[in-house]
């Protein structure tokens, strides 16, 4: 349920771009999207329900929430934006090298969950919330998209790496230390 408000509150960012641009409002959003994100992890280990597909859709919601909140920013915003093209745009390719890479490597997309992520997750935050709540483009904001970058790099990294699809990769330390025990493994033959 957490996951899916998380999902359910991107329409509702737009919305609010569209007809009520109220920072207050947006502030509400923010902070339920943002606990949503923390909580929904942490309770679905505690219940023993994170499953591989669980985990995908969280993936999923964050990017349907995070989607919704740079069309509003690009609404609201447009001048801010153009000054950070250039590096949008960085993001914007390695948003889609990855997922494409991903699909093609694995038929389906990735669903790491890496530190790197998690912290682009809490810069995403503070850098909507300066934007949409203070109408601030700040430090905050850059940190945001730099961050992004730098997670996409390791996901790339990762995936390349990997010789099949795993979820709940923290690092690329992480991916070459799996990858070289699956090659191992392989190598070593069965012993009865």
């Amino acid at each position: 349920m957490l996951t899916a408000l998380r999902a359910l509150l991107g329409p509702v960012v737009v919305f609010l771009s569209l007809q009520k641009p109220d920072p207050a409002i947006f502030a509400v959003c923010l902070v339920l999207a943002f606990f949503s994100d923390v909580f929904d992890g942490i309770l679905a280990r505690k219940l023993g329900i994170a499953t591989p597909t669980l985990r995908r859709l969280d993936s999923l919601a964050d990017t349907i929430f995070y989607a919704a909140a740079t069309y509003a920013v690009w609404k609201l915003y447009p001048t801010e934006i153009t000054q950070h093209a250039t590096a949008l745009y960085i993001l914007f390719f390695l948003e889609v090298a990855r997922y494409l890479f991903d699909l093609l490597k694995f038929r389906r997309e990735a669903s790491y969950h890496m530190w790197s992520s998690k912290l682009w997750g809490v810069a995403l935050f503070l850098g909507f919330f300066s934007l949409l709540v203070f109408r601030q483009d700040n430090l905050l904001v850059q940190a945001a998209i730099y961050i992004g970058i730098i997670a996409d790099i390791e996901g790339l990294l990762i995936s390349a790496v990997l010789p099949q699809w795993k979820n709940d990769v923290p690092t690329l330390f992480h991916a070459v230390r799996d990858s070289r025990n699956i090659s191992l493994s392989k190598r070593s033959p069965d012993v009865a």
